[in-house]
């Protein structure tokens, strides 16, 4: 299997890991939104938290130029961390929540 299809596979298995744990509070599901052409991946909140509408993004992640950039995480969960012992290589991970400046300082990819 090519790096481009493993990372594929290992970004789908972790968020749909993800989604199978149940939002705690209010009547919230997470969704699954998969753009394998494009590779973007990402985990959305929707629903009501009492009187309170929920609806957002909280994992984002992309495939870019053979690398799995971390573009948002609003999660507990340390998902660079997660990729390195599904095997991706820490210097194929970007943070790209971070800014590019601080980018070496992280122990992951810089791109």
């Amino acid at each position: 299997m090519d790096k481009l299809e493993q990372y594929r596979q290992v970004i789908q298995s972790l968020l749909t890991e993800y989604v199978k744990t149940p939002v705690a509070n209010g009547e919230i599901e997470s969704q699954l939104v998969f753009d394998t052409q494009r590779d973007h991946y990402q985990v959305v909140d929707v629903g009501w938290d009492g009187y309170r509408r929920v609806h957002g993004c909280v994992l984002h992640l992309d495939i870019k130029e053979d690398k799995i950039w971390v573009q948002h995480n609003a999660t507990e969960l340390r998902v660079a961390h997660e990729l390195v012992a599904m095997g991706v290589a820490k210097e194929d991970i970007i943070l790209g929540f971070q800014a590019p400046y601080a980018r070496e300082y992280t122990g992951f990819g810089v791109a």
